[in-house]
């Protein structure tokens, strides 16, 4: 296949496909606030859809969704006083748990989050000022008003995506995709920010279609590795402060050379599997069938074992929003030698009769949440003794896991966090063992 063909086939994969189920929820939301505050039977009206989805550059999986419901001028006089912004929320909660008695709805500060069961929906109530933008109810401290520009953001979009040949919006999914399979805890007005940036940087691209998508995707992470490091960027056009949860410049160093790697087995039969390692599993394929029977039958593979790795994508969404870090613990005769990280660093693979305890460092995920982990087996030892292993599994408690070093070969270890049934964050160990018993 083309590479035009393997990119439209990778964005009809990550197209979102709850659009339906979204529009009902947004339109039950919007209806109830207007019956409350204008008597209105509409669905529609005084809502505005805002976030990846309103700009349109979400991917499959998204999880969290925010709307703007624009109050009536006639309410200002009732919230704008001591504990106005509060009242405000509350008021927005209650009217929502009655049309959602059953469902988990609270104020998070200067929002209402209503949770369903495959995506919460962040409801801000808002007063619109002459100039378009919003004023925006913050309970914190007493409580305050603040204002935000997403019309502008919405245009900035838009305009950088038109003058673009519709490229900007495939960029920011295609890194969306990216941050998902490596657990990169960066939020979506970031990515659209910086995918705006680097295409309004040149025009390169401001003809190219989908058989240039390969080298669009490895130039911006090459322009993104070069970026200063920084607590926020300007968002594109309100120009607001977007803060940065995670440095993002060594993963797309890692990225690019990945995409090198790629770019270099195009039309080869193994240059799928070459960006699923950026992209994930929705990345189609390109090996070729009747290649791989000859290869089996000229005795490739002369034993045979049971594939049984299970993957997080089948379990539950994946939308990445937090950091995670996991590392482990080298242990022999019941001493720690040294961290796994440390070893790898120093290029010293591990030996076999090790053990090993893989323990989480770094978890930005707020509670309350769930752990999973995966040990997958890697290479031709593991085939051999028909030991893949690979297996989704509950943490125990103690947010640890541990194993040992027994045969030779690349194995991994990998923990998820779910947050209301979504992986909201995830970490890989690669653990390369260089003996076997």
């Amino acid at each position: 296949m083309s590479t035009a063909t393997n990119f439209r086939t990778f964005f009809d994969n990550i197209k979102i496909t709850n659009h339906e189920s979204i529009e009902t929820r947004y339109g039950e939301i919007t209806l109830s606030l207007n019956k409350r505050f204008r008597d209105l039977e509409s669905r529609s009206r005084y809502n505005l859809q805002v976030g990846s989805y309103g700009r349109w550059t979400a991917i499959k999986g998204i999880s969290d969704l925010d709307m703007l419901y624009i109050m009536p001028p006639s309410e200002w006089a009732t919230y704008n006083k001591a504990g106005g912004q509060s009242s405000l929320l509350t008021d927005v909660k209650n009217v929502l748990l009655k049309r959602y008695p059953n469902t988990n709805i609270y104020v998070d500060r200067l929002v209402v989050c209503v949770t369903f069961a495959s995506f919460h929906i962040e409801v801000q109530p808002v007063f619109e000022q002459l100039d378009g933008s919003f004023k925006y109810p913050d309970s914190y401290n007493g409580g305050s008003w603040k204002i935000t520009k997403p019309r502008e953001e919405i245009e900035a979009t838009k305009k950088t995506n038109d003058n673009n040949n519709g490229n900007l919006r495939y960029l920011c999914k295609m890194i969306r995709a990216w941050k998902n399979k490596h657990g990169l805890g960066i939020g979506g007005l970031l990515i659209d920010t910086l995918a705006h940036n680097f295409l309004n940087s040149n025009n390169t691209y401001a003809d190219k279609s989908f058989g240039w998508h390969d080298w669009m995707i490895r130039d911006f992470f090459l322009y993104a590795s070069h970026l200063p490091n920084q607590d926020y960027w300007a968002a594109l056009g309100s120009r607001q402060r977007v803060s940065v949860k995670q440095k993002f410049q060594k993963s797309a160093k890692k990225a690019y050379e990945l995409c090198l790697n790629a770019i270099e087995a195009e039309g080869k039969p193994y240059e799928g599997d070459r960006w699923k390692k950026i992209f994930g599993r929705d990345f189609p394929s390109t090996r070729d069938q009747l290649l791989k029977a000859a290869m089996e039958s000229v005795g490739s593979s002369s034993y045979s074992f049971r594939n049984t790795e299970q993957f997080i994508e089948d379990i539950a969404p994946v939308d990445i929003r937090y950091p995670l870090a996991i590392d482990c613990d080298v242990i022999q005769n019941g001493f720690r030698e040294r961290l796994l990280s440390e070893l790898i660093s120093l290029g010293r693979p591990l030996m076999a009769r090790k053990n090993l305890k893989f323990h989480i460092t770094n978890n930005g995920v707020p509670a309350p949440y769930e752990i999973k982990w995966k040990v997958l087996n890697i290479g031709e030892q593991a085939e051999k003794r028909d030991c893949i292993r690979g297996q989704i599994f509950d943490d125990s408690g103690y947010a640890t896991v541990n194993e040992s070093t027994t045969f030779k070969g690349d194995h991994a270890v990998e923990c998820y966090i779910l947050k209301n049934g979504v992986v909201v964050a995830r970490d890989l160990a690669l653990v390369p063992i260089s003996e076997t018993i």
